[in-house]
């Protein structure tokens, strides 16, 4: 018998299982009860050596990031780094297309590098409900609320991404823009994406204003690329959009760039706003406007619950950190 056939006799999960026959302290008693009870009953016996080989793993910390072109994991990539350099751990990054099974990279990193845990910089939550219950440590994901999965060895520390764009279209309406396009990345593949274009629409439909998504909303990667090519072809469709809200600043970015190569001033004829707050969106010219989130925050509660697990067994927990409209210079005000 294996633990697998041990997780199926009882109902628990593969890491559930795992952590209670290894005495694990982040472990229900009821359920510590019911595996051993159901391991004794099957004559089941931990192989000693292969735990033994567990013991003596690497200290090493996995950071697997979804997405190539996002700036915003690239600094938070860069606090975690720092976080864990004052540790006695080690830090592994691993980038992958964000179209990829984050949780199935998880799973082969596992076996390659024998992490201690791991921080899963965005992701989708559907991959996790799928394939996360073969994972048996410590995982916290980043920038996705994962409090509606039962998995008990999975934290997440987020920003409320649906109010955050709910915010953001509300600062673009409140300037006098009844016409605004959206920049988003995929819904289908990006649980962010979609509490972002989700965010969107309760503004809209708070303020009675019309969206069309067939023609208003552009899905694309997060990357300065393909802002730029998003916003062309909005502005092909010669609708008189008076406002632009780009769900990420590198869209947002590139967006500015394709409006200029247009012959289009902003914000004189369009406004532009982001989300995430990238420190370059202070050095452009104009300032661009966005919703910040708190990088540091983020990656900082992200290591502290990560070791917190690791070392002293704590129980998951799921945060949500607070973030802030910055109305900068790329919008104005067409109330006037």
């Amino acid at each position: 018998m294996t633990i697998k056939d041990l997780a199926a006799k009882t109902g628990y999960a593969v890491g559930t299982v795992s952590r209670a026959l290894n005495n694990h302290p982040n472990v229900s008693e009821r359920a510590r009860q019911v595996i051993l009870e159901a391991a004794a009953e099957s004559g089941f016996q931990l192989n000693i050596n292969a735990k033994q080989l567990k013991q003596h793993h690497s200290t090493t910390i996995l950071v697997v990031v979804k997405g190539t072109g996002n700036e915003l994991f690239g600094e938070m990539v860069e606090s975690i780094q720092n976080l864990i350099a004052q540790t006695r751990y080690q830090l592994v990054v691993d980038y992958m297309d964000e179209d990829e099974n984050e949780v199935l990279r998880a799973l082969q990193l596992c076996r390659e590098k024998k992490p201690l845990g791991i921080l899963f910089l965005g992701g989708n939550n559907r991959n996790f409900i799928r394939s996360f219950g073969d994972i048996d440590i410590p995982c916290v994901l980043v920038t996705n609320d994962a409090s509606m999965l039962t998995f008990d060895n999975l934290s997440s520390v987020s920003t409320d991404d649906r109010e955050a764009a709910r915010r953001a279209i509300d600062t673009l309406i409140g300037l006098g823009h009844g016409c605004i396009a959206v920049i988003g990345g995929d819904r289908t593949v990006s649980d962010i994406s979609r509490l972002r274009y989700e965010g969107c629409l309760q503004s809209f439909a708070e303020h009675g204003i019309a969206f069309d998504p067939q023609q208003d909303y552009q899905g694309v990667r997060f990357s300065y690329r393909d802002g730029y090519r998003a916003t062309r072809e909005l502005l092909n469709n010669s609708r008189p959009y008076t406002a632009i809200f780009a769900t990420a600043d590198v869209l947002a970015i590139g967006t500015i760039r394709a409006l200029r190569d247009c012959g289009m001033r902003v914000p004189e004829d369009i406004s532009v706003m982001g989300l995430d707050g990238l420190p370059l969106g202070s050095f452009l010219v104009p300032q661009l406007a966005t919703v910040r989130q708190t990088v540091s925050l983020l990656a900082k509660r992200s290591v502290e619950i990560l070791l917190d697990s690791i070392e002293q067994g704590a129980p998951a927990c799921h945060e949500t950190v607070p973030f802030e409209v910055l109305s900068r210079e790329s919008v104005r005000s067409i109330t006037e």
